[in-house]
């Protein structure tokens, strides 16, 4: 099986592409330039590189948010658009559950934090089970207050390993405030990995969760800014 997997929900445009057990290329940029400037040219260098085609691809997969909502919004648009294209389907995957796959294997609670502004975090909670590739969530996605998800880690108790473009944002805070016991990423295991959201492609692929490209859609956890100040001002009135 052939994943051509993209992940632009954060910092990192990323891009990989795995065939059967092995992720075969892997490309990710972080580094001042928009995604719509660097995802395309990505996936066209890396298919060169390895010598693939898009026509040999089994799936696309795509990582659908929480994250920025410019960032999701451009990939969506562009594993639309190839899929469409081409034919092919698309799994859609977590970006929280991808970034999760950044500690697959500890002893603990994996939590990824995303740094959704004005105090508040995009996070959830996993643990992996008998070295599963998929992740088992212990806390649902949401959007909330670092303190609010301190809360929530506190009274789970177990260690927990965190990861994900919040970190460095709140690293300090959390040095500070958090009562159990944790262990913050290096540069390796901090941000978005397309690898990760191909490896998760192909576990719900086989497990036939693969749907039509017309169908995929971003999942924000709150309303874009735009939309809530219009509300505000409209209750306002």
């Amino acid at each position: 099986m052939k994943i051509l997997a993209m992940d632009s929900s954060g910092l990192v445009a990323s891009v990989a592409f795995l065939e059967d057990e092995k992720i075969k290329g892997l490309i990710n940029i972080n580094y001042q330039k928009t995604h719509s400037q660097t995802l395309l040219p990505m996936l066209d260098e890396l298919l060169k590189t390895l010598g693939d085609s898009l026509d040999d691809v089994d799936y696309l997969a795509c990582a659908n948010g929480p994250g920025s909502f410019t960032g999701l919004r451009i990939g969506v648009a562009t594993v639309k658009g190839l899929g469409l294209g081409l034919g092919k389907k698309v799994v859609e995957v977590s970006t929280l559950e991808a970034l999760a796959l950044n500690w697959q294997g500890v002893d603990g609670v994996v939590c990824p934090i995303m740094d959704a502004r004005r105090s508040q975090v995009y996070t959830a909670a996993y643990i992996f089970e008998d070295q599963d590739a998929v992740p088992k969530e212990i806390i649902a996605p949401v959007n909330c207050t670092i303190d609010e998800l301190f809360e929530k880690l506190a009274a789970n108790g177990k260690k927990v390993f965190f990861t994900g473009d919040g970190v460095p944002v709140y690293r300090e805070y959390i040095e500070s405030n958090l009562k159990v016991p944790f262990v913050l990423p290096s540069a390796v295991n901090e941000y978005q990995n397309a690898a990760n959201v191909a490896v998760l492609g192909k576990a719900y692929a086989m497990e036939g969760k693969a749907v039509d490209a017309s169908l995929v859609t971003p999942v924000y956890l709150r309303k874009p800014q735009a939309e809530r100040e219009r509300e505000a001002l409209l209750n306002a009135e």
